[in-house]
């Protein structure tokens, strides 16, 4: 799961890169960019290097190690919302860090209705956590499709970016240099921190995922 961050202020120039974006891509105006429409790795280098040129945008991602949880533990739905309670700690701890309020919107997923997102932060907020509640927008976050919504499409782009470098294809393989290209823009608390502890929450980070995944501490 990742968020694609970006000020009020700077949020007119979110669809102006997807279509300059587009027209790199031989894609019409107006298109749904998703990464999966893109296959050939020469694409996928290009989106991902123009996303790490942009300055104004910031990503926060929580990547769920499932091959290290106990299975047992949780279904996909309560993956979804532990997944969602990490993010929201950090996209607070950005807020607050720029003295900024901020709001959410999260990409429309079957069954998972606006109720389910009120009654889960209102759980958030009867709970211990590290999230700071006075830097999120008190009216709670919002659903929406990426195919209205642009920032959405952003957001998608940054996912699947991540998501490749820990996601094996059929073949096995993991691809890195997505990620390596957007590692500028992963929120680092004070601009030094590990991106482990900020940007780029892996859970579980134990000994076995820290062996698994070493470089990491290298973005």
């Amino acid at each position: 799961m990742s968020a694609a961050v970006v000020r009020d202020t700077n949020l007119a120039a979110v669809p102006l890169r997807l279509d300059h974006l587009r027209k790199d891509l031989k894609r019409n105006e107006g298109d749904y960019l998703s990464w999966k429409n893109f296959r050939s790795h020469a694409d996928r280098t290009h989106i991902a290097k123009s996303l790490g040129g942009l300055r104004w945008l910031r990503t926060v991602s929580v990547v769920a190690c499932k091959r290290h949880l106990d299975p047992s533990g949780m279904n996909e739905s309560q993956m979804y919302l532990y997944q969602l309670r990490f993010l929201l700690e950090r996209l607070s701890w950005l807020a607050k860090s720029q003295g900024e309020q901020l709001t959410y919107t999260l990409a429309h997923i079957r069954r998972f209705k606006l109720e389910d997102l009120r009654e889960y932060e209102h759980k958030l907020q009867s709970l211990d956590t590290s999230i700071d509640w006075h830097f999120i927008d008190a009216r709670g976050g919002r659903i929406d499709q990426p195919q209205r919504l642009q920032p959405l499409q952003l957001a998608d782009l940054v996912t699947s970016a991540t998501a490749a470098a820990f996601n094996p294809d059929r073949y096995g393989n993991t691809e890195q240099s997505y990620l390596r290209h957007l590692s500028g823009r992963i929120y680092r608390g004070n601009g030094s921190g590990a991106v482990e502890k900020y940007g780029l929450k892996m859970h579980p980070w134990t000994q076995t995922t820290k062996a698994a995944y070493p470089w990491i501490a290298t973005l």
